[in-house]
């Protein structure tokens, strides 16, 4: 693919090469596995002389499609997908940590990674140490003989904190470590850290990447030589993308970048409509001057994003009166869907932490997540007005 194409050139022209048919829009490989023309191409495949397909487990032409176009977007040299966030998550994690290392994260991170480090990990004496989001100067503290990885969020779920992606890459490189990137709120469109730094880059694409709430999948993208010790992991283990799934998201990805302009003019209008509001008592937005990390964002995100949170008066009753008012908007954990969906996390995606935890990464009970969707900006609003009034 010619580098000079834009991204939304990218993402629509980036296929595999057609069959014999000439098919203009690429099939469906639904089959387990495939075969050769006779015993010494069998044999090559098997040695990894050529790029041949074996098992659907961990090779597949649906696989590839989305791999490149994925590749293609975050400025990776290869990539790996998965069946869900998740299992890309743990197996990333995994693949590159032995007994007795050590990780550094953010502290706010999604309520299922926070669960693999800290009742998971710990099984083969693997820690995790926290550190704070913004506060730079003291992550140097955390740091151990056998640290070997540095994951975050940007923007973190679901406060909507930034990191900075610079000062994360710098921080790395002094200290020798990983840097792993979850990107799935700000999507390749919006944000690329390999760009800054970054060795790998985590999405769930069951989030903006399908865009319609309809298939589950995972990826990680970055450096050739990390990825082929999670791919060696992953091909044995199993946690592989289905090619139908992989088949749906490499379509969506031909919409990404129009979806995407959509949902940050969307959530920036209801971001400054909540801002006046007398019955919220704070938003946090990237593209909002009131955010902390406002000029992060503007450094290293095309735009906002999709994701809106924000405090209501009155705490946790308030709050829950507020979602069953809601009459269109969609109440379900889920967020990059087309629809535009609420969440409240300290009872739902992040219920199992515990409340010292929650309160430490401002998870405070009156907190509304909002995964503004693709309808009319106009009927978004008006549905939370007369849900907050």
């Amino acid at each position: 693919m010619d580098k000079k194409q834009q991204f939304e050139t990218q993402a629509i022209r980036t296929q595999i090469e057609p069959t014999h048919a000439q098919e203009h829009s690429t099939p469906l490989y639904l089959t387990s596995s495939f075969t050769y023309a006779d015993a010494e191409e069998m044999r090559a495949t098997f040695a990894g002389e050529n790029d041949n397909n074996i098992y659907s487990r961990f090779s597949n032409p649906n696989f590839q499609e989305l791999i490149d176009k994925l590749c293609q977007m975050e400025g990776a040299e290869d990539g790996y997908v998965f069946a869900t966030g998740m299992a890309a998550v743990f197996s990333t994690f995994a693949a590159l940590s032995k007994t007795g290392d050590h990780i550094i994260s953010c502290r706010s991170i999604f309520g299922s990674t926070h669960t693999v480090f800290t009742k998971i990990l710990p099984k083969w004496n693997i820690e995790t140490t926290y550190v704070e989001v913004n506060d730079v100067e003291s992550w140097g503290e955390a740091v151990r003989p056998n640290s070997k990885l540095f994951y975050l969020e940007t923007p973190t779920n679901p406060g909507v904190d930034l990191v900075d992606l610079q000062a994360a890459s710098d921080f790395c490189k002094k200290h020798q470590l990983i840097l792993i990137v979850d990107n799935c709120f700000a999507t390749p469109y919006l944000q690329q850290p390999i760009q800054f730094g970054a060795d790998l880059v985590i999405h769930s694409a069951t989030k903006f990447i399908d865009g319609q709430g309809r298939v589950m999948g995972g990826a990680t993208l970055g450096k050739k030589e990390l990825i082929e010790e999670i791919y060696a992991f992953s091909r044995s283990t199993g946690p592989a993308l289905s090619p139908f799934n992989a088949w749906i998201l490499s379509k969506s990805l031909e919409t990404l970048a129009v979806r995407m302009d959509r949902h940050c003019d969307n959530a920036l209008r209801l971001a400054e409509f909540l801002s006046s509001h007398p019955k919220v008592s704070w938003v946090k937005y990237p593209r909002l001057p009131s955010h902390p990390q406002y000029a992060i964002a503007q450094k290293q995100m095309k735009a906002g994003g999709a994701v809106v949170a924000f405090g209501i008066n009155g705490g946790l009753e308030q709050g829950k009166n507020f979602l069953n008012a809601l009459k269109m908007c969609s109440l379900t954990a889920n967020l990059g869907d087309s629809r535009t969906i609420a969440t409240h996390p300290s009872s739902t995606t992040h219920a199992k932490l515990s409340e010292e935890e929650r309160q430490k990464v401002g998870i405070t009970p009156e907190l509304i997540r909002i995964s503004v969707g693709l309808e009319h900006s106009d009927d978004i609003i008006s549905d939370i007005q007369q849900a907050l009034e």
